[in-house]
């Protein structure tokens, strides 16, 4: 696959379409009689026409199918069925006893199951699964335990805008309702406990439910901004024969979240006279396959741009108008205060990327979000609700060329004083082990870090060299991470070698999934940094408190 190029899937299998023009949606119209058919027209004609080339009338090889659907087919059969015609390949979870259905049907469909030791780690492998693709990945998980183990992954899927599509078994039919029938697995309102967490939620109670279901959830799970779902359906619901039709390939396009041209005008026009403009690229480019978008402003601008934690490699580290990542260096936040117009692009400039809400902007700001409730959640701006590909498009296409010879200077120069004050430090050790991971991982491999010391170093310092290639934990800030959503990338990716990094604290979480890795043959390379317990909170407790507790591990 070629740098940059993300595959995802819409419907059926394919790249994922750059999107440079806007794609119009036109709703397709059914017309009846009695909307004024011409009378010279056959009564057959006259029934039912359609506008738009939409084909309603099934192939004869189609209706021969549907009026003979294979036997010993159930409610699981249904789901996998839909998953396939939606353009999965390759779907995550672990097995329970109310979810048997969906999984005992994998054996009758061409779907590959990577099966997890865990199911949070089962989460975080389909979270990287989808951040590597693009496209949604399926979690198959149980009732009550086995849902709830999973909710730390979906949070960090929620947070880094990673497409997990999460199918969960139910307590039976029966069950529901609210009471406490003693099933077990039981929960009272199972799906309250994620709809604080995913994008949306969908219930089903008939096998004919099914396939809608799931189309919608995939379709907002990759309607921008991207992000986990969940989908639930009861145990008997699941088990129960079907002899509905085999479901075929389903439409599920994502909604595209087009820029108001009115707003962009505007952030168009206050960038082309800005004095001293500079950008901010989030995950968001990152997410909306955008870098080239983000690096053709840039230049047209002459503007200077830093990454977020979430969006490195989103614009090139050796780049003249590169700022890098040093958000939480006060050098750059100062240089980013001062300038007189500010593009923030795919960041809500949360609590990382604004040095722990230091960040005090005296120009005008312009956000472009695709996630609304980011939009002015930290400071004002000139809000912008977009993906941040298509904004960046419209920018492109109206923004006046700019030149600022002296803008090269300034990133120099600030970066020149990031690195006097890290030299200052001894910080000798942490340089050259980020040193040996970049000169040892491929540039096109991802790598996949946890949180852990050597990962925050990696934040500011590590060149990613290519989009979309360094994921961390950082949105949730979860442990565990690192291991599992490597397995995950490997999955979705064998060609290329995976690193995950991870605290010998962290590590604990996952070495389980030493034996998925094994299982399944998944070159993933893992490299622990064993410091004897809980690194960053030992520092934190002894700056805070004189000493630290409860942060020393002991080897196992």
């Amino acid at each position: 696959m070629q740098p940059g190029l993300r595959r995802r899937r819409r419907g059926g299998p394919g790249l994922r379409p750059r999107r440079d023009h806007l794609r119009r949606r036109v709703a397709h119209r059914v017309r009846a009689h009695h909307d004024h058919v011409p009378a010279d027209r056959g009564r057959e004609e006259d029934a039912v026409t359609h506008d738009h080339d939409l084909v309603l009338r099934p192939t004869a090889a189609q209706t021969e199918a549907a009026l003979a659907p294979p036997a010993g087919r159930n409610g699981g059969d249904l789901v996998v069925e839909t998953l396939s015609g939606l353009g999965a390949t390759t779907v995550f979870g672990l097995p329970g006893q109310h979810a048997l259905g969906m999984f005992d049907a994998l054996r009758r469909s061409s779907l590959r199951y990577v099966g997890l030791r865990v199911e949070n780690n089962a989460g975080f492998a389909a979270d990287a699964y989808g951040r590597i693709t693009g496209e949604a990945a399926p979690l198959l998980l149980s009732t009550g335990p086995g849902a709830l183990m999973s909710l730390a992954a979906l949070q960090e899927a929620a947070a880094a805008s990673a497409p997990v599509l999460a199918i969960g078994s139910q307590v039976p039919s029966a069950g529901l309702g609210g009471g406490r029938h003693g099933y077990l697995h039981e929960l009272r309102d199972q799906q309250a406990s994620f709809r604080d967490i995913v994008k949306s939620v969908h219930v089903v109670r008939t096998a004919s439910q099914i396939p809608s279901a799931i189309a919608a959830a995939w379709e907002s799970a990759l309607t921008a901004p991207h992000g986990p779902v969940w989908v639930e359906i009861p145990q008997d619901v699941l088990l129960a024969a079907t002899t509905l039709p085999v479901v075929t390939a389903m439409d599920a396009t994502p909604d595209d979240v087009v820029p108001r041209p009115e707003l962009t005008a505007v952030a168009a026009d206050l960038l082309s006279n800005a004095t001293r403009p500079a950008i901010v690229a989030g995950g968001g480019v990152v997410r909306s396959d955008a870098s080239g978008k983000l690096l053709a402003l840039a230049e047209k601008l002459d503007a200077p741009v830093v990454t977020t934690f979430g969006g490195k490699g989103a614009f090139p580290w050796e780049h003249p108008l590169s700022l890098q990542s040093w958000l939480e260096d006060r050098h750059t936040t100062d240089f980013l205060e001062s300038a007189d117009v500010l593009l923030v692009v795919g960041s809500g400039l949360g609590e990382l990327s604004s040095n722990y809400h230091t960040f005090a902007p005296r120009g005008r700001v312009i956000q472009i979000e695709a996630d609304l409730g980011k939009l002015e959640s930290n400071h004002p701006a000139l809000g912008i609700h977009a993906d941040a590909r298509l904004a960046l498009s419209a920018l492109l296409e109206t923004v006046s060329d700019r030149e600022d010879p002296s803008a090269a200077t300034s990133v120099r120069n600030v970066l020149e004083a990031v690195r006097a004050r890290i030299d200052s430090q001894e910080l000798t050790l942490e340089q050259r082990i980020l040193a040996s991971v970049r000169e040892a991982l491929p540039d096109d491999s991802p790598s996949f870090w946890d949180m852990t010391i050597l990962a925050y170093w990696a934040w500011s310092a590590f060149d990613a060299r290519r989009p979309n290639t360094m994921h961390s934990a950082q949105g949730a800030g979860g442990l565990g991470y690192g291991f599992p959503a490597a397995l995950g990338a490997a999955a979705a990716d064998p060609s290329r070698p995976v690193l995950a990094v991870s605290g010998d604290g962290g590590a604990m979480y996952s070495l389980a999934e030493l034996a998925t890795a094994r299982q399944y043959g998944l070159p993933v390379t893992w490299l622990i940094v064993d410091d004897g317990g809980y690194g960053i909170l030992r520092e934190y407790m002894t700056d805070a408190f004189g000493e630290a507790t409860a942060t020393e591990l002991a080897r196992p």
